[in-house]
Order: structure tokens, then C-alpha cells, then sequence
């Protein structure tokens, strides 16, 4: 593969409602779409799952654009590359921005396993036909009436309810859940909320037999977490601190985590996900895959990604129609009980809906190597 013409576009959708977390609120996202072609016109396609705030991590949508811009793209346009592998390397002396890293090397992901006939699955090692969906809920306004918005998930089948909490919103919650659903997989996700001063109160979660309690420490923090391990018998799963093969070797090393959340953004892309797959089952730690509020592209990765043996929990994976009006993929992934059918064709198994990315398009721009 030679990339010859990478073309970024400034894409912003409304979701259907607000999404609230420990760090706010917010309706709109703004995000890139990145088309790759190669000197065989092979198009593909990667999608940056950075905010607009830096909330999440130091990355954002602004910062990915100039990184992509400035530095990552002119490093690959050109570049002659026999597999996406090689796009790490490539990308090696650029420190973190794995956000932006992530974008470009998704879409020659997308571009070798069209060129190679399989399915992106197919291409990263994947072996599942279909994979189980869970769903990630915000804060709600009230307690009731997160009740009612977890029932009405749990009817549609879903296969595990994430739940935000944050201080004032954490125990009391979670009891009530456990009450009205007791046999349903229930996760509590912390965002980093809180301290290890706060080992006594998320004690107090062990009564509810939750899958996971995930991220509850800071977001760069392995060594607490440890220490609050040895005193939970809740599993922590650990999702900001691991940025790397080597984040996720010394957290279960150390004993700071039971579970891990792969995001691709997060990581620098679906080869770096494969690797921390790949050794988490070796040490038989169970990986899930996380969700970014991802539009079609990037959705699509998440679900090649998710049919790697090792994927035993539920994702973050849920359908479009959970976030959007209108996908910018057709057809939309769908949940259906719980699970999503991993598309056959090459690539990502998803069209692009033109109509729809130009009525979201706010800018675009192209690069060449003319």
C-alpha cells in the first residue's frame, strides 16, 4: 500500500439526547473523518474519537486535526507500507496524540483488508460472527428515572448496563438498581471521580455483585489502584491509565486491575488494541471493548475489533440509533438482542452514506503528494 490523498473532514452531529458524565454534560459532537486513498484507489476510512474538550484525556478535536495535518499524515502520504503494523512505526517518534495516530491508521486498516478480500475482522484475527452489546448510561436527572431508562435497555435485550457515578451519585444508586434488576450484568463507571481516601465508601459497592467498578481513581494512576484492589472484591477495570502494551503489562503486574477496557482511540490504534488483547488473554485477564460515542465509522472498527477471542465481557458497542437520528454508515449497525452480526464483505463492512456526511460536514480539506 502507498497512501497518495488523505482528505479530513470537520463532521458535527447532534445526538438524540444529552450525555452526562462526572466531568459534564454535552448534545453536540464534533469529530474528523478521515478518507484514505492509495495508489490503487482503494478507499478507506477512520474516524477521530477525540471531544472537543479535553475532559477524557489531554486529546482533543482541534489538537487531532493539526496533529493529523502537520505531522501524521505527511509521514505516511507516500509511505510504502506491506501492512498497517508498520503504521506504529512509522508514527514512533510522535509521542502520545493516539487519538490522531488512531484516525489514519484505521483507514489503512480499512484499505488492506479490502485489497486482501476479508472482512476487517477477518483481517485482525477475528473469529466471532456476532458479538454481545452492553450499554453505557449518563447521569440521569433523578433516580427514577434512570430506573425507567435501564428497564427499557434491559428489555431490548442488552446484554450489560453501564452505569456512570460520581460522589453523591454512587451507592445509593447502585442499591436501587441491584434491587429492581437483580439478575442483570451491572458496571459502575467512575470517570476517575474519586480518591483513595474513598476506599471506604466503594467498599460499599461489593454488596451489589457489579461485574466491575470501572476507572474509579485518577486517570493516570495504576499504583492506587492496586491499593485499592487488595481491598475491593468488586473487580476494577481500568480504562484511562492504559495507554500502551506496556500500561497494560505493569497494571496487571501490579495487581491494579482485573478487568481491561480497550479503546482503539485511546491505545493509537487497532494494531496496539490486538497487542493488548493478545497478552491479556496469555495472563488471562478478560478485555471488553469501550465506546467513545462513536459515529458509524468508528463503530465499525469497535465491532471488528470486538470478535477477537479474548472480547469475553460486552462492549460500549450499542446500535446507531442508541446516539443518532441518522448514521453516516449504511446500514446502521443494529443491536439485535443484545447482539450485533458482524458484517462479511471486505473492509468494514459498511457503506458510507455521502448524503448524510455532506449535510454534516462543516469544513474538509486534502492532502496530496503533488
Amino acid at each position: 500500500m502507498k497512501i497518495v490523498e488523505v482528505t479530513l473532514r470537520h463532521l458535527q452531529m447532534e445526538m438524540k439526547s444529552p450525555f452526562s458524565t462526572s466531568f459534564g454534560t454535552f448534545q453536540t459532537k464534533d469529530f474528523i473523518l478521515l478518507e484514505a486513498i492509495d495508489e490503487k484507489g482503494t478507499v478507506g476510512y477512520g474516524e477521530s474519537v477525540a471531544f472537543s474538550s479535553p475532559w477524557y484525556n489531554e486529546e482533543t478535536f482541534k489538537t487531532n486535526w493539526h496533529m493529523l495535518e502537520d505531522f501524521l499524515i505527511p509521514l505516511i502520504l507516500g509511505k510504502e507500507l506491506a501492512h498497517p503494523d508498520e503504521v506504529t512505526e512509522v508514527f514512533s517518534t510522535i509521542r502520545k496524540n493516539n487519538m490522531a495516530k488512531s484516525t489514519i491508521e484505521g483507514a489503512i486498516w480499512d484499505i488492506f483488508a479490502q485489497q486482501t478480500n476479508q472482512s476487517l475482522a477477518e483481517a485482525l484475527g477475528g473469529i466471532k460472527t456476532q458479538i454481545d452489546v452492553g450499554i453505557s448510561i449518563g447521569i440521569q436527572n433523578s433516580v427514577e428515572e434512570l430506573v425507567e431508562v435501564v428497564r427499557g435497555y434491559v428489555e431490548e435485550g442488552y446484554k450489560r448496563i453501564k452505569v456512570k457515578i460520581k460522589p453523591g451519585w454512587d451507592v445509593d444508586v447502585m442499591r436501587t438498581l441491584r434491587n429492581e434488576f437483580p439478575d442483570v450484568a451491572i458496571m459502575a463507571d467512575a470517570n476517575s471521580a474519586y480518591r483513595l481516601e474513598d476506599t471506604a465508601l466503594l467498599k460499599q459497592l461489593d454488596e451489589f455483585n457489579l461485574t466491575m467498578i470501572e476507572q474509579p481513581l485518577a486517570s493516570d494512576d495504576i499504583i492506587d489502584h492496586a491499593t485499592l484492589q487488595k481491598e475491593l472484591s468488586t473487580p476494577i477495570c481500568l480504562d484511562e491509565s492504559i495507554h500502551s502494551l506496556e500500561d497494560a503489562r505493569k497494571a496487571v503486574e501490579l495487581g491494579a486491575t482485573k478487568i481491561i477496557n480497550i479503546k482503539i482511540g485511546r491505545v493509537g490504534g487497532l494494531t496496539v488494541a490486538k497487542q493488548i488483547h493478545d497478552y491479556c488473554m496469555n495472563q488471562g485477564v478478560p478485555v471488553w471493548c469501550g465506546g467513545m460515542l462513536e459515529a458509524g465509522i468508528g463503530r465499525a472498527h469497535n465491532v471488528a475489533l470486538t470478535t477477537l477471542p479474548n472480547f469475553i465481557l460486552p462492549g460500549d458497542t450499542a446500535g446507531s440509533s442508541r446516539y443518532w437520528v441518522k448514521d453516516i454508515i449504511e446500514p446502521e449497525v443494529v443491536v439485535d438482542k443484545g447482539v450485533i452480526h458482524v458484517p462479511t464483505s471486505a473492509g468494514i463492512g459498511y457503506k458510507l452514506d455521502y448524503k448524510a456526511v455532506e449535510d454534516y460536514t462543516v469544513m474538509k480539506k486534502t492532502y496530496n503528494l503533488d
